[in-house]
């Protein structure tokens, strides 16, 4: 079952501030997450009911509601947790 990937705007703008070859990359990793959004690279965020995903220095916030996925924050793990 594929989930339906919805980007919040201030994620798809984080996104395409990033040198292009990271962007490929995040945006091949979350297709793959639509088809599988509980991999290994994934965690339960503590205290909310959004999750994590890692591609190397880079995290993809996202929350799970019935078959969408919808990215809320992409960037550095230096920042990404910033409120």
């Amino acid at each position: 079952m594929s989930f339906k990937i919805v980007w919040d705007e201030k994620a798809y703008d984080s996104l395409n501030k990033l040198e292009p070859p990271i962007t490929r990359r995040i945006f091949k990793k979350v297709e793959e997450l639509s088809e599988n959004p509980f991999s290994k690279d994934i965690k339960r965020l503590k205290g909310s009911n959004d999750f994590r995903l890692r591609i190397g220095d880079y995290r993809v916030i996202f929350a799970i509601e019935q078959n969408t996925l919808q990215v809320l924050k992409v960037g550095h793990r230096k920042n990404i947790y910033d409120r």
